[in-house]
């Protein structure tokens, strides 16, 4: 019942845990059960007049020689129920560290795998779920199963423990009533699988509800400026006003499915407890047992169903959680690209080459983006893809990252296919820097230390130096401590781009892409960053990808694309002796330079 196989098995450090809480709850209840035996034979010996005659001996000798259950006197009877409390009191601490250590390791395994699996889908996840969607997942999705393996799993195997161990002991004392307790207890986990059906439906309706929310909102957060500007903020207020009705609803309906299952649960452990009590209290009237033993009865009959019970409390909220599971086993078992590792995680290349070898590219199998492409990025220098926009540059930069596969053809890094190569060993030794390079709320030290954990203040400040941030950092009150903001919305455009250069820099990889890295911000910084791009191609491998042809001129190989294909290749000078599709690009922007000087 609600036992996940496959789930339990990712998490396969929890297991020992899981058993160590079944264990101390299990010697707990053994504890309570030796007492109140105890308890109930002392009962008896009372009963029958066994006690010897306290006026004769006094208290303390009657005490001592009081016999409680066998040879086992007054005295050594509450030496050994102090000693069972006090068990049970470790039991019940030991429980908690036990099934808080089940559910956390767990959440991290959990975390870790996703994270891996993300990781490995690179920017191709978002096809198979959305940012909201994984963020939801990863967070409120595993922190609901975390009752799951802390609670649930302990309590589903201690449910079937408790009764067949309380069928044992009670069966010495009355068979009939431990019976009765025995048949009765089923019918809890039968009105369990019963809800499961309902809950299941509810659940799933629930989670989408609520993952469609979380996008929306996140989505109307994004964009609020744009929705401003538009006049059209209300009208996504009122929609996103439908949507939470919508989750309000869904959530009242798995409010309501818990309650009144609960109620059912209810119904179900009093009336058996109390048909179990009731046959016992027959036997008594009949003399068939002792008041002891239908103490022993009473006492003990809440503790057939009570496991029971709150497997049935922990299966609501474990069942949420699986729904939840039903998710991350959709970002799990997401296609991954098939391949066979020639070069592992931690490979670093001392030079690095890429070759392009008769590429063709779409991205929905029906449009070619790229047709038929060759190019070849030899170590260390600037080589430069120019184009209008949609003409394929940044394509060519996501396949030579292995975001995606290639339609057709090859591409190689150092003469190995990059299917070939671990996801790790790339990002290890080609590094990127676009015009949507992130910049993390934090101060503009932990954005460098990302490059770079390990990094010494003189690498930190020959990178500032490299990217020219070095005198507007040594300018601020705080130095390297400024905080950035969310964003980096507490610095320029250019400066949050110098930012980003830096933070490469200071990675060390041996090919840097630029992917329209100067577009958007101040004439300034785009001239400070052009002179770190020279100068970083003297060692690496520099790939630029640029619309704007004046930045490149001094380029050692240019590739010019049109409408994903490739036009034309060579230095700036053979390309402009051609006199075709570069040099009517150089012409046509330097009259709107012309243009804009003027204005």
């Amino acid at each position: 019942m609600m036992i996940n196989k496959r789930l339990i098995n990712l998490c396969g450090d929890s297991k020992k845990y899981i058993g160590l809480t079944v264990l101390v709850n299990w010697i707990a209840v053994l504890c309570n059960i030796i007492i109140v035996f105890f308890i109930g034979n002392f009962i008896n010996k009372i009963y029958l007049g066994e006690t010897l005659k306290i006026a004769e001996k006094g208290l303390i000798s009657a005490a001592l020689e009081f016999k409680v259950m066998g040879n086992v006197s007054l005295a050594v009877a509450l030496g050994i129920i102090i000693a069972l409390l006090i068990t049970r009191v470790v039991c019940n601490i030991l429980y908690a560290k036990f099934s808080n250590l089940a559910s956390s390791t767990a959440r991290v395994q959990l975390r870790e795998l996703i994270y891996k699996k993300l990781l490995t889908l690179g920017t191709g996840y978002s096809s198979v779920e959305s940012t909201s969607a994984v963020v939801q997942v990863m967070v409120e999705g595993i922190e609901q199963l975390e009752i799951y393996f802390g609670k649930y799993l302990s309590q589903f195997i201690y449910a079937l423990l408790v009764p067949i161990t309380l069928f044992i002991f009670m069966s010495f004392i009355s068979i009939k009533a431990a019976l009765v307790f025995i048949l009765c207890v089923p019918l809890i986990p039968l009105s369990i699988v019963a809800i499961m059906k309902i809950a299941k439906r509810i659940l799933k309706n629930y989670w989408k509800s609520y993952s469609n929310l979380g996008g929306t909102f996140l989505e109307n957060l994004q964009g609020l400026t744009t929705l401003k500007v538009f006049n059209i903020d209300e009208e996504k207020h009122i929609r996103m006003n439908e949507e939470a009705e919508g989750f309000r609803k869904i959530t009242m309906k798995v409010l309501s499915m818990q309650l009144n299952s609960i109620t059912i649960m209810d119904l179900v452990a009093f009336g058996g407890s109390a048909a179990g009590t009731i046959v016992a209290l027959i036997q008594f009237s009949r003399g068939e047992i002792l008041i002891g033993s239908l103490l022993i009865i009473i006492l003990l009959s809440s503790e057939f169903f009570i496991p029971l019970r709150l497997l049935g409390s922990y299966f609501h909220i474990a069942m949420n959680g699986m729904t939840a599971s039903d998710r991350m086993f959709g970002i799990l078992d997401a296609e991954e690209k098939n391949k066979e590792i020639k070069i592992p995680e931690d490979t670093r290349f001392d030079e690095l080459a890429v070759a392009v070898k008769n590429v063709s590219f779409s991205y929905d199998g029906e449009r070619k983006v790229l047709n038929n492409i060759n190019m070849e990025i030899s170590p260390k220098g600037l080589v430069a893809i120019v184009g209008e926009s949609g003409s394929g540059k940044s394509t060519i930069a996501s396949l030579i990252l292995n975001s995606h596969t290639v339609t057709d053809g090859e591409i190689s890094i150092n003469d190995t296919n990059v299917e070939n190569i671990a996801s790790g060993c790339i990002y290890e030794n080609i590094a990127l820097v676009s015009t949507n390079s992130y910049i993390f709320n934090g101060t503009i030290l932990d954005n460098l230390l990302m490059g770079n954990k390990d990094a010494s203040k003189k690498q930190i400040e020959e990178a500032l130096k490299t990217a020219r941030l070095y005198d507007f950092v040594k300018s601020l009150k705080d130095g390297l401590s400024t905080n950035v903001g969310e964003g980096g919305n507490a610095l320029s455009g250019g400066q949050k781009q110098r930012l980003a250069l830096a933070r490469a820099v200071l990675a060390d990889r041996r090919m840097i892409i630029f992917d329209e890295a100067t577009s958007n911000i101040d004439v300034e910084s785009e001239e400070s960053i052009w002179e770190a791009i020279y100068e970083l191609s003297k060692e690496k491998t520099i790939l630029v990808i640029s619309h704007r042809l004046a930045n490149v001129k001094e380029a050692k190989e240019i590739y010019v694309m049109n409408k994903g294909n490739l036009v034309e290749k060579g230095n700036h000078e053979e390309l402009n002796k051609l006199n075709g599709y570069y040099s009517s690009m150089i012409k046509n922007q330097n009259k709107l330079e012309e243009v804009r000087e003027v204005c």
